[in-house]
């Protein structure tokens, strides 16, 4: 509908072509994560929507969702004015929906009415599902070239954290998903927060289980004191053998996942063509014994 639709573009805002193109261009270098979405300093700034939102919480008694704002972090939305235009959303998507519906289709008004504010109210849950998914497929597809770069940066004599910071900058072009984080990272570390913490805050905040798993082999080398460069080498070799694994294990499965359509779809048609005329003849050719006797 209009109204996810305008909400949605909020969110998502710019194309991804148009940012890169900005980034290529700007000489100036951002210090910190870029904001997702349009400046919201027009009509959706975020006191705005806040005022908007807050009236509506308050009268139905809802709080904000730590989960759902944990999901809009998931999807690279970290304000606050992301988590109220969801519930914005939320709640308008289904009255529009239901009056479109009243409106618009014939017959049982009430059904379809029920059934469209359903949807209605579903949509931003599996729109934002849907976002979620997609950044983490690719923070874990850009996560070896990030490890890759890491051991460069170390080998050339930077500390973990500069380093994290470099590979930050340098993958805001081809991999600008995991280049937030990266940035993130350095700065919670400026703001005060521990290493460590640091790094399992972006392990909670990605749900990746290979960003885990590469935060778990950052704090055992910082707890023992092994060497970091040739930890992540070992852990970035792992995770691209991993990665071949699972696209041949997908390629395998795909005999067995052509089966159904075949056996359904094709092979009928097949029989059809092949047996057709077969059977046509010989019903022809039997009607006339028949009809000779």
């Amino acid at each position: 509908t209009v109204v996810f639709g305008l909400i949605m573009f909020v969110l998502t805002g710019r194309s991804r072509e148009s940012a890169r193109l900005m980034e290529v261009t700007s000489t100036d270098q951002p210090s910190a994560v870029a904001p997702r979405g349009l400046h919201l300093d027009t009509i959706f700034a975020s006191d705005r929507v806040a005022k908007l939102v807050e009236p509506m919480r308050s009268l139905l008694g809802s709080k904000q969702d730590p989960e759902m704002v944990r999901r809009l972090a998931a999807a690279g939305y970290r304000k606050a004015v992301h988590a109220d235009l969801l519930f914005l959303s939320k709640l308008a998507l289904p009255i529009v929906a239901g009056v479109a519906s009243f409106l618009l289709v014939p017959g049982n008004k009430f059904f379809w009415v029920v059934i469209a504010a359903v949807i209605g109210f579903l949509l931003p849950d599996l729109w934002l599902t849907q976002v979620v998914s997609s950044r983490q497929d690719r923070i874990r597809l850009s996560l070896p070239d990030a490890l890759d770069l890491l051991v460069i940066c170390m080998e050339a004599g930077l500390g973990l954290d500069q380093a994290i910071l470099r590979v930050g900058q340098e993958l805001k072009i081809s991999h600008p998903d995991l280049s937030d984080e990266f940035v993130l990272i350095g700065l919670e570390q400026r703001a005060g927060k521990a290493r460590l913490e640091a790094w399992k805050s972006m392990a909670d905040r990605v749900g990746v289980e290979s960003v885990r798993q590469f935060v778990q082999m950052l704090v055992q080398t910082e707890r023992f004191g092994t060497p970091i460069s040739k930890s992540l080498g070992t852990f970035s070799d792992a995770l691209r053998v991993r990665r071949r694994q699972q696209a041949e294990e997908m390629a395998a499965k795909t005999t067995i996942k052509m089966i159904p359509p075949l056996v359904l779809f094709i092979f009928p048609n097949l029989f059809i063509v092949l047996l057709g005329p077969a059977c046509i003849m010989i019903y022809r050719n039997l009607s006339r014994v028949l009809a000779g006797q």
